[in-house]
């Protein structure tokens, strides 16, 4: 038996183990990362193949809300795009680039997902604490300060065009970004209320209210308790109040304050479309002539359209034509 047991150790060497969790550099992504106060934050960088270390400005994208890993493999093992458009209609020009959620893995398996494609905690089935209490206007935008203060010292950066293009939350962060970073030169906002996220959940909540109006006024009557204590980050499920009140501010504030380029794209049949209208408005009124307004008629707020029965057709790809429409402006500007 003890023979037996030598022999069979060799090969038990060999034995295929579970799949170790890949690298973002396997799929053609540079890893970079830095510091903000004691966290430690992830950046995914895409260039043109040949030419990483050449000189281009940078393209960065802040993703929307729910804490979701940049790199999603699927079954098979091959990734989903990190970017929903083709990155190729910008990498001519620029070097894109993204940022993670903070203490949400870079990568991971779709399988150990939500639906969604959020991640959760093994052990508590939820949100990871630290990521809630980080999940809040400031500190995004303050964070992604110091990842573009980051980027523009590297060599292959070239610091005289910084774009940031924002989609949904992501929007409201970008706007913000816009505002306190001197390196930012144009900004792209997309698809996010430029009033603010409770005026989006009210509007949503509205549509498929009783005639009495009855949750509409439980919404309202919630958010005089988070106005009460807009500071508070208790965790309270996967949110905080200080979250929502700080997606709540409207961004518009920090859009009309700015002098740089704007461009601001929109679907026509995002709940959020009539307040786009009525800041379009305001700003014909105040001669704000840095802004380019484009709405995407019959979009919703990713940009896909609808089937003849009115639900939306996830085969009916808009992204490219939106991405195709930030490179035409950005070429003008």
């Amino acid at each position: 038996m003890k023979h037996l047991l030598l022999l069979l150790l060799p090969l038990l060497l060999y034995l295929p183990t579970k799949a170790q969790i890949k690298k973002p550099e396997e799929f053609g992504y540079r890893h970079l990362q830095t510091r903000y106060k004691q966290d430690t934050v992830d950046i995914l960088v895409m260039s043109k193949k040949g030419e990483e270390q050449q000189v281009k400005p940078i393209f960065l994208f802040i993703q929307g809300s729910l804490p979701t890993p940049l790199i999603i493999l699927k079954e098979n093992g091959e990734p989903y795009k990190i970017f929903p458009f083709d990155a190729d209609l910008l990498l001519d020009d620029y070097h894109l680039a993204i940022v993670s959620k903070p203490f949400i893995p870079v990568i991971r398996e779709e399988s150990s997902l939500r639906p969604n494609m959020s991640y959760v905690e093994v052990h508590s089935g939820t949100f990871p604490e630290n990521y809630v209490l980080r999940d809040n206007l400031d500190y995004y935008t303050y964070r992604n300060k110091a990842v573009v203060k980051y980027l523009v010292k590297q060599p292959w950066v070239c610091d005289k065009k910084i774009v940031v293009a924002g989609h949904s939350e992501g929007a409201a962060i970008a706007a913000k970004l816009a505002q306190v970073s001197k390196d930012i030169t144009h900004l792209i906002f997309a698809s996010t209320n430029p009033f603010g996220r409770m005026a989006t959940i009210v509007s949503q909540i509205r549509q498929r209210d009783d005639t009495a109006g009855t949750a509409v006024k439980r919404q309202l009557t919630f958010w005089k308790e988070v106005v009460e204590d807009p500071a508070n980050n208790e965790v309270k499920g996967e949110i905080t109040f200080k979250s929502l009140y700080s997606f709540s501010k409207p961004p518009v504030a920090a859009l009309q304050k700015l002098k740089m380029p704007v461009m601001v794209s929109y679907g026509t049949k995002d709940i959020a479309a009539p307040f786009y209208d009525y800041f379009h408005i305001e700003a014909i009124r105040a001669k704000k002539k840095n802004f380019t307004f484009m709405p995407y008629v019959g979009r919703e707020h990713n940009f896909f359209g609808f089937d003849e029965n009115g639900k939306v057709n996830y085969e009916d790809f808009g992204w490219d034509k939106v991405a195709l429409d930030w490179k035409k402006w950005l070429e003008r500007n």
